[in-house]
């Protein structure tokens, strides 16, 4: 038995150092007090590399200004065109928080109130009949995710010159509700679709235009637009899938939700008038009550938001810090694209992650964690996913460690006769249609998982996803031999004797 233990320990601990990215940096944890750019600049190429993510652009705030920005990899692979902290890209939902910005804007000059219901200031479009109480659907719903609204279609991306449908077209193939307004959260693309056609009704301007003018221009946020450009100051990379394929620029034909094209700096200028307090600008385009108000609670997160979040305020996420101080963030995720920010607005501390790959989220939580420790904020809950892939190592190891073990026992038994090749159900054991269950179980689940185009699970934890997926599939195979083999002498005749 202890020979048998210490086996299975050598054979864990080989998996676990053997397979990739299973085990952290030296060094990574405990970081001292120093140079936080030096200290991104030597561990971030390492994670990329890590994680096939081919570039990242980065800025920190700092006692809210922008203190310093970096590129790091590659914008374009083909042309080996370097990503630098000017490169504009694909910001995805990070638009939404600056979409959120005009609409406060809209507050602040009277024309809306948040607890109106959205219904009373359309004019160029109608809400399709439903059953639910679409008066109920308020500016305060919209922008805290709890209108009850569905999340949208997801991957519908157009060529920069392509035609494309009316962001009104849109809203009629897309309007569905899951729920009743006002109950819970709800992630929703559409209802940031229903704002930007808000402030196009109310204010009577393009939302592009009105973006650019009230909230763009004055944040000097002057490589950043709504509309896509062949004159931004870089071209746009292309984004890379979860393959690592290369994904030509594209844009959506609503633009609130997602549509926001800017460089990391930018982002940065965006994160650093939103602070509070001491580090709250008198230049802002927001009063700070206005600023405060965003991030006012609407709804409790739940779903896959809960582990990385506790509540969502006005096109931002809250959490709490382990200091007790109140955390916002927002990221997005798009077709080779995901970007991220993070900022305490009373400390005037933040950082903004833009990346040009599908691949990313644990790169973002490393840099998050290491960006957090080094702050005295303690950890954030986007850290999670690095811990998660660490649990999945181990667990992908006890699958493989314990369905060899299983075979080793079968073969070992089969070979000494305890056990024989078994089709007749009536045979079996209640612990061989358990394992036979299980087998179908794990099958239905693998063939789901192949046919399905994206995974949630492979994009927040590349590379670990599919060493489960083979894990899994080896000990699927070792419940089906299992359970075709029953135990008991082959052949009884002789044991008679």
């Amino acid at each position: 038995m202890r020979s048998i233990t210490a086996c299975l320990s050598a054979i864990l601990l080989s998996l676990f150092m053997l397979l990739p990215g299973s085990c952290e940096d030296p060094g990574e944890n405990g970081i001292k007090k120093g140079d936080i750019q030096e200290l991104l600049d030597q561990r971030i190429p390492g994670w990329m590399e890590r994680y096939d993510v081919p570039g990242v652009s980065i800025a920190l705030v700092s006692s809210g200004e922008l203190t310093w920005s970096n590129g790091y990899g590659f914008a374009d692979l083909e042309k080996q065109t370097r990503m630098r902290s000017e490169t504009v890209c694909r910001v995805e939902s990070i638009s939404k928080s600056v979409t959120a910005r005009g609409v406060m804007k809209l507050v602040e000059m009277g024309e809306i109130e948040l607890d109106d219901p959205v219904l009373h200031h359309l004019t160029s479009w109608e809400f399709p009949k439903s059953d639910f109480d679409i008066e109920r659907v308020t500016i305060r719903n919209l922008l805290g995710h709890s209108s009850g609204l569905a999340l949208g279609t997801i991957g519908l991306e157009y060529a920069p010159k392509e035609e494309k449908p009316t962001l009104r077209e849109s809203l009629s193939r897309e309007v569905r509700f899951e729920r009743e307004p006002g109950t819970r959260f709800n992630y929703s693309n559409v209802g940031y679709h229903f704002l930007e056609l808000l402030i196009e009704d109310v204010t009577g301007r393009n939302f592009s235009e009105f973006m650019q003018e009230e909230i763009l221009n004055p944040l000097k946020m002057d490589h950043s637009s709504f509309d896509w450009s062949e004159d931004f100051i870089t071209p746009v990379p292309n984004g890379h899938n979860l393959n690592g394929e290369a994904i030509p620029v594209y844009v959506y034909s609503e633009k609130g939700a997602g549509g926001l094209f800017a460089n990391v700096e930018d982002i940065a200028r965006f994160v650093a008038s939103g602070m509070i307090h001491e580090f709250y600008s008198g230049e802002n385009i927001l009063t700070e009550q206005s600023i405060r108000e965003l991030y006012t609670l609407v709804t409790g997160v739940d779903g896959i938001y809960a582990f990385v979040s506790e509540h969502y305020g006005l096109g931002h996420f809250l959490e709490t810090l382990p200091t007790g101080q109140m955390a916002v963030f927002s990221g997005g995720q798009g077709n080779g694209w995901m970007t991220h920010f993070h900022l305490v607005p009373k400390t005037g501390d933040g950082i903004v992650i833009l990346t040009n790959s599908s691949r990313s989220w644990p790169l973002i939580s490393h840099i998050l964690s290491d960006w957090a420790e080094w702050n005295g904020l303690g950890s954030v809950g986007m850290g999670i996913i690095t811990k998660a892939i660490t649990w999945l190592w181990i667990l992908i190891g006890l699958i493989i460690a314990g369905s060899f073990f299983q075979m080793i026992r079968i073969i070992r038994d089969y070979s000494r006769g305890k056990r024989h090749f078994d089709l007749q159900f009536k045979n079996y054991s209640g612990v061989q249609f358990v394992q036979l269950a299980l087998f179908v179980i794990l099958i239905s689940v693998l063939i789901w998982s192949a046919t399905r185009e994206y995974l949630m699970i492979t994009s927040v934890f590349p590379g670990v996803t599919e060493w489960l997926l083979v894990a899994t599939f080896i000990a699927s195979l070792v419940l089906l031999i299992s359970s075709l083999n029953s135990e008991g002498l082959q052949h009884p005749a002789i044991e008679q004797k």
